[in-house]
């Protein structure tokens, strides 16, 4: 039997009360863990309990200074070549990918609303590669004859395996992309405008503080026959904005986080993980305020965007994929603990003429690590890394 279980410390304690018939008895028992663990837990606790009590004001001011600080229009920077100006004294590049997967209808007409103006009449832009996701019609095609690269996405650094997604395709694109800027455009835009690409990089161009810049813009909505003005932006307005605004709500100032349309150094992409598929812009937002903070985002008014609109099958897939993704964030945060492993599969509700039926599908985003983390790519800039 131990003779001395609780030590010197517990056994003058006891001693000192035996004495002290007047005080209440004194328990002792033995810690799982040092006495400095649970001090400093009770003095966290405290000074979270502080905080609460005026956190929602101070992140709903935060907000609205970054609002008022990092929102811009496109219009601020429609003189491109003070762009290429501050571009070449800055000693940077800047490459656009065009991810496409079936594009043959919109991809010709978002190259020639881009090329001619941005990289050949003003060389905003240093290069324009299609990063092409084994399209089966004539999107390549009609690429190539346009006198635009491209690359399958399936093929770039067949090391790290093939996965499916627009955020792989992203991933890929780092890699083969080589300015010290990257912008990329979804390439189902009907209305395609030189100022989706200077919007962009504007911001980063003016301010070097800036990392990442998303566009925002009108979403009009085609129901049949009939454009109506609003109502683009589903899964963005009931999914993704409320959830920002409970669990993170200090990216609540951002009006289209799911923007196909945005711009990073790659300082900062390189070190970001890139979700797989839908995913990847809600898990760029949350990733980047973590690592660099919320001055690093900025948002540009792009004016109006307009493309093929998804049925609400499709939405309802990518809303439940983006929800897996912003559980996930929430878990490494210690926002939240889920004793199980979160459900991957969902049903789907499929009227047909035979009438209702329950599909089953699994809907996981993968989630590829920093770029820096793949040897291919630092043997690739091995040169740049070993300056930094």
């Amino acid at each position: 039997m131990l003779q001395n279980p609780f030590g010197p410390v517990a056994r003058a304690v006891l001693s000192q009360n035996e004495q002290e018939s007047h005080k209440p008895g004194v328990i002792v028992v033995r810690a799982g863990a040092p006495r400095d663990f649970y001090f400093a837990r009770l003095q966290r606790r405290k000074q979270q309990f502080e905080a609460r009590s005026s956190s929602d004001e101070f992140v709903s001011e935060l907000v609205d200074k970054w609002f008022a600080e990092n929102t811009f229009d496109a219009e601020e920077f429609e003189d491109v070549e003070r762009l290429v100006a501050a571009k070449k004294a800055q000693g940077l590049t800047i490459s656009l990918g065009l991810p496409a997967l079936n594009e043959e209808a919109t991809i010709g007409d978002v190259i020639n609303a881009i090329k001619d103006e941005l990289l050949v009449r003003h060389k905003l832009l240093d290069e324009i590669v299609v990063i092409d996701s084994d399209s089966t019609d004539r999107t390549r095609e009609i690429a190539a004859e346009l006198g635009i690269p491209v690359y399958i996405h399936q093929q770039i650094l067949p090391t790290q395996g093939l996965r499916r997604g627009k955020g792989e395709a992203l991933w890929k694109s780092l890699y083969q992309l080589k300015g010290d800027i990257i912008a990329w455009v979804d390439t189902d835009v009907t209305n395609m405008h030189p100022r989706f690409i200077y919007g962009l990089v504007g911001p980063l161009l003016k301010e070097a503080r800036l990392q990442y810049v998303k566009g925002y813009y009108r979403r009009p909505i085609q129901v049949g026959d009939i454009m109506h003005e609003t109502g683009g932006g589903r899964v963005t307005e009931l999914t993704v904005r409320p959830l920002f605004n409970l669990f993170f709500p200090e990216l609540s100032g951002i009006i289209q986080p799911l923007s196909g349309e945005y711009a990073g150094r790659r300082t900062c992409l390189e070190q970001l993980p890139f979700f797989t598929g839908y995913g990847v812009e809600t898990g760029h937002l949350v990733d980047i305020l973590d690592r660099f903070g919320l001055a690093t985002i900025g948002q540009v008014n792009l004016k109006e965007r307009r493309h093929r609109n998804q049925d609400l099958g499709a939405l309802s897939q990518m809303a439940f994929a983006i929800t897996q993704v912003i559980v996930n964030r929430l878990e490494e945060r210690d926002k939240l603990q889920l004793t199980n492993d979160v459900n991957r599969t969902m049903k789907l509700i499929n009227l047909s003429p035979q009438g209702l039926r329950l599909d089953l599908r699994h809907i996981e985003d993968r989630e590829r690590p920093p770029m820096l983390e793949v040897p291919e790519y630092r043997l690739k800039h091995r040169e740049r890394l070993s300056h930094t």
